[in-house]
């Protein structure tokens, strides 16, 4: 079947200036033979405009250029639609597209679109909204808020609200659901990773595929800073992954499940794919296996 390629721009994702990424975009598209078109993203991040457009014009592939929060929502308004989905990363950290493999080059990037192949991956859903690669309650919650209020972006400045916030940061309590258990805890962040990083190649979750049908949760339990930062280091460097009865007694608790209920009753703050999102009480998180198609080398 011959490809027809929609084109989806983000402008203001991250910190790489567009200039110049469309026009590399449309010749080496043009020189593929590939026909295509190029949209702008949208402030509000629902595309099922593009559903009639997919139809009318045959689009077999939606390609993203922009961050980890753009390419949520574009999947989530178009995954019913038969298409083929890529990446151009153009986001602050760009999580899912390293997890794949995909080059942060724009050119390499573009070439993988034209020459890769696609392949089935998970997504879950949060609360019912769409996520792709990860999201969090607590504290890189807190620093992904802030960071959606900097005028400057990119990963200088999201290292250094981490860093402002780290030492104080407080834990917050949550009841845990999952794989048959229940348990209390205080803890500084609980991160629901179907990616194994959080983005700029920061692991988070080192056994997390995303095609093994698994979400990997990563709680990081109260405990002296110095403590908690030894525990987070050794556990990405070992990359052990427990099964859920004996990773509680650990300072990082690690363990892979289908879904997870979180009862949140202090209001930690929530991310979405890097985007906050309002917190709730209740989070019950589901995976969606082989969801969408993702082209990848």
């Amino acid at each position: 079947m011959s490809r027809h390629i929609l084109y989806i721009i983000n402008p203001i994702a991250g910190t790489r200036t567009k200039k110049g990424l469309q026009q590399l975009i449309e010749k080496k598209t043009r020189e593929a033979g590939i026909p295509f078109r190029v949209v702008p993203s949208v402030a509000g991040g629902d595309y099922s405009f593009l559903v009639p457009i997919i139809k009318e014009f045959g689009i077999t592939d939606v390609v993203v250029a922009g961050g980890d929060g753009t390419i949520s929502q574009v999947v989530s308004s178009l995954m019913q639609a038969p298409v083929d989905f890529g990446i151009i990363p153009c986001g602050s950290g760009n999580g899912l597209a390293f997890t794949a493999g995909i080059p942060g080059q724009p050119e390499k990037a573009v070439d993988l679109v034209l020459n890769g192949k696609a392949s089935t991956i998970d997504g879950f859903t949060v609360n019912g909204q769409f996520a792709c690669m990860l999201a969090g309650i607590g504290f890189d919650a807190k620093v992904a808020h802030e960071f959606a209020r900097q005028k400057e972006r990119g990963l200088k400045k999201y290292a250094s609200l981490v860093s402002k916030n780290f030492f104080n940061a407080a834990p917050y309590p949550f009841i845990i659901e999952s794989n048959g258990l229940s348990f209390s805890t205080e803890a500084f962040f609980v991160s629901i990773a179907n990616s194994n990083q959080f983005g700029n190649h920061v692991t988070i979750a080192p056994k997390a595929l995303l095609a093994d049908g698994f979400l990997d949760i990563v709680i990081a339990k109260k405990s002296s800073k110095p403590v908690l930062l030894f525990s987070l280091i050794k556990q990405i460097l070992a990359g052990k992954l427990d099964k859920m009865e004996s990773s509680l007694k650990h300072p990082v608790i690690y363990f892979q499940t289908e879904k997870i209920k979180i009862k949140n009753s202090a209001g930690a703050p929530m991310h979405i794919d890097g985007d906050p999102v309002e917190s709730a009480e209740e989070i019950r998180v589901q995976i969606l296996k082989n969801c969408f198609r993702l082209i990848q080398p």
